[in-house]
């Protein structure tokens, strides 16, 4: 894994930014480095840090005599869990630790060291900084690949490089290059089956990336990135189990599916909440779905804080079901998880909630019983709660909540689910058309000079959003600026600027906008992925909706309150009861893993290249066939408890109310696969303290936390609920695969 290889792939160019000098509180890559773990390594114990995505060795050159040095790599600080630039690369912090530079005039008529980064395409190549032995801050670098040099300088203020080099050292993403797949995974090129045995083959698999059908069991080949051609032993592969497909005779009679409606409850207010099937057409597909209230998302609650309500919930579809309140503290029973809070509602059958509001924010409702079929299909909404003294909140022209979502679809519908157990298990099920408010084509409108709250929910089964507004085919450097101000459980200790928004599914966020000119602004996706295959970048750009701004001005000018970040400081006090707590010895330790020993033969051999390098965030689905034909009695996750070795349900966590617990989460990087997971927490709410060694210096409430892949997290768990409460990830599928435990709190003495 160390070895350098031979510079071979395409570079997507960043820039860095001014370098600092301050010394991180992150721990320090070893040197030498260690050898990382194999994939699918099974650990007694929490599993090492994942040196080798967070560290760059620097090698000396024939002129670099008994120089050396290691640079670490640290997220910049950003209210999000990773940072990234609006057109989705990654950003990271550098520090260099050398040792053994002598005397630059050694080496000639120089008299500084300087270190440089460049893509490996040579170009540009941007100044670092001045170095010397020690560690020294480098600024940070967003370059997808690149390389870092250490180089004798005749002037130390120099912006061109042009003395020797000393030292160098590759980003871990250079590590990914082209692999010759036929010698290393014979399986994976192996076994393309004929047509007429059932699965894919000849004509059918030159149109996979359209989705066709495999054969009369009604399977059919998941859409899949045209880019990334499929070997044909992965091509030969197929669930394991039998597909499910909402089929309804008569299916032109189910009702139409209706735009959401806002219902403001007062205190003591009751909602009749029905779950049943709809007629819903999606990008020109006539499509059968699920709806609460035959409104897709379902209806807007809208409530003040400190209030009660109750809803009236039956269930009208085929599936057992019940309704979680995702992120409220509520009263236990109602907290809506089969097998542990209540009993799933039949078809047919009704429970009543009653559902109290203790903090302001926006929060959501969904199943918790195959979530992965019944939150797909559009079995979601939100709750807003305002707060009792509305000048909590900097002033705003007017709100809108967005739910995000993306629906995979094929040809003519859905693509199947899995029957018997979930299919997708292995990344989640990514989709292939964008949804804002169930909308293909979401569009608002606005005056110049506007600010609007958007209020986000992310409500997709797995995919991760890196959210911007700019204009029509604008760069990263025309977008808004967007003020974060809140996220799950409440406003952060400050405000923030940021160029954009990543939200991991089950996530919040709250941000306020200003369109400073008449036209048309897009909601924009971002991202990156990545062509393991090939060793190279993937850049993904999708339009998700548009905001229309007329000529005509905003009457009330908020410009100078948008500008100013307000510090909110009962924000602070309320955090400051905790403080004392955040440097304290960690009370319990989880690990969140993968086994696919019982994967198909193809993908455990194809996954040794996706594992030698992983983004912190799977942005997109670029694996499709492999990971459709994976299921989740094949691809095991779980969630480890490495001081007992209890896994998932096995875990026993029992606490009191007033307890708090310092809880550190190591995403393992010696998984089968490893990716980023979206943790949550039921009926309580946690503070992120650290990740990676780096404190967090903007905090707010969170219940659910992105955990990007090979990271290690600190929280601090607030138990304030008495009850038995469900941990689990948000990514639908892993949710099914067995990634969840149970922990109870007991009331106070």
């Amino acid at each position: 894994m160390r070895a350098l290889l031979v510079l071979a792939a395409l570079a997507l160019g960043g820039a860095a930014a001014t370098p600092v000098t301050a010394q991180s509180n992150a721990a320090a890559c070893p040197t030498p480095l260690p050898t990382p773990p194999a994939p699918g390594t099974v650990s007694d114990g929490p599993p090492p840090p994942a040196w080798d995505l967070r560290c760059i060795e620097l090698l000396p050159t024939a002129r670099g005599g008994d120089a050396s040095g290691m640079v670490t790599l640290t997220r910049p600080p950003s209210p999000f869990a990773v940072t990234v630039t609006p057109d989705g690369r990654h950003r990271w912090n550098l520090e260099a630790r050398i040792s053994g530079l002598g005397e630059p005039a050694d080496l000639g008529d120089f008299t500084a060291w300087v270190a440089w980064a460049t893509p490996l395409t040579l170009d540009p190549v941007v100044r670092l900084g001045e170095v010397e032995n020690g560690t020294i801050g480098l600024g940070a670098v967003d370059f997808s690949k690149y390389l870092i040099w250490i180089t004798a300088e005749a002037d130390p203020a120099t912006t061109e490089r042009a003395g020797p080099l000393v030292l160098r050292g590759r980003s871990p993403s250079s590590r990914m290059e082209a692999h010759d797949l036929l010698a290393n995974s014979p399986s994976a090129t192996q076994g393309a089956p004929m047509a007429g045995d059932g699965a894919m083959g000849g004509d059918a698999m030159a149109g996979h990336d359209h989705g066709a059908a495999i054969g009369a069991d009604g399977w059919l080949m998941p859409p899949a990135n045209p880019d990334i051609p499929m070997l044909p032993g992965i091509m030969a592969l197929r669930p394991e189990v039998s597909p499910l497909l909402l089929e309804v005779p008569g299916a032109e009679a189910l009702p139409e599916v209706r735009e959401r409606t806002v219902v403001d409850l007062p205190d003591g207010g009751t909602l009749d909440l029905e779950a049943g099937l709809v007629r819903k057409e999606v990008a020109g597909r006539q499509l059968v779905m699920l709806a609460f209230n035959e409104q897709h998302p379902g209806p807007l609650i809208r409530v003040d804080r400190e209030s009660t309500i109750f809803v009236n919930f039956t269930n009208h579809t085929p599936f057992p079901t019940a309704v979680h309140w995702h992120g409220l503290r509520l009263d236990n029973r109602f907290d809506g998880v089969p097998g542990v809070t209540q009993d799933p509602v039949a078809p047919g059958e009704s429970f009543r909630y009653t559902i109290h509001f203790p903090d302001a924010g926006i929060y959501w409702y969904h199943p918790h019983h195959r979530e992965d079929i019944q939150q797909e299909l559009g079995l979601y909404g939100n709750l807003l709660v305002d707060p009792i003294d509305r000048s909590d909140w900097s002033p705003v022209s007017r709100e809108e909540v967005l739910m995000i979502d993306d629906l995979l679809l094929a040809d003519d519908d859905v693509v199947p689910f899995g029957d018997e157990a979930s299919n997708y298990a292995l990344m989640g099920r990514f989709g292939t058309v964008d949804l804002v408010n169930g909308e293909t084509d979401w569009t608002t409108e606005a005056r110049t000079g506007e600010v609007v709250r958007f209020h986000i929910t992310n409500a997709s089964n797995t995919r991760t959003w890196n959210l911007s507004f700019r204009p029509p085919d604008g760069g990263p450097e025309t977008v808004l600026p967007l003020k974060v101000v809140a996220t799950d459980v409440g406003r952060f200790e400050r405000e923030e600027m940021s160029g954009s928004v990543v939200i991991a599914p089950a996530q919040r966020y709250v941000i306020d906008v200003r369109f400073p000119s008449a036209g048309r602004w897009e909601l924009v996706n971002e991202v990156q992925g990545i062509n393991h295959r090939m060793g190279v970048f993937l850049g993904e750009r999708r339009r998700i909706g548009t905001v229309e701004v007329s000529a005509e001005r905003v009457a009330t000018d908020l410009g100078a309150d948008f500008e100013q970040l307000r510090v909110h400081r009962e924000v602070v006090a309320d955090i400051d009861r905790y403080r004392h707590h955040f440097d304290r010895p960690v009370d319990h330790e989880l690990v969140l893993t993968l086994e696919g020993d019982a994967l198909p033969l193809p993908v455990r051999e194809a996954m040794q290249w996706d594992w030698i390098y992983t983004h912190p965030v799977e942005w997109t689905g670029t694996m499709t066939h492999m990971n459709w034909a994976s299921d989740s009695r094949a691809a095991r996750w779980m969630i480890r408890e490495p001081a007992t070795g209890r896994e998932n349900m096995q875990i026993d966590w029992r606490f009191r109310v007033g307890d708090v617990v310092k809880i550190r989460v190591h995403n393992d990087r010696s998984a089968t696969h490893v990716m980023q997971h979206p943790l949550h927490i039921h009926g309580q709410r946690f503070l992120v303290l650290s990740q990676d060694g780096v404190a967090t210096d903007n905090l707010a409430w969170k219940d659910t936390a992105l955990l990007p892949a090979g990271s290690t997290t600190d929280i601090l768990l607030e138990l304030s609920n008495p009850g038995r409460w469900m941990v689990h990830c948000h990514i639908a599928e892993h949710l099914e695969a067995g990634m969840k435990f149970v922990f109870e709190v007991e009331p106070a003495r």
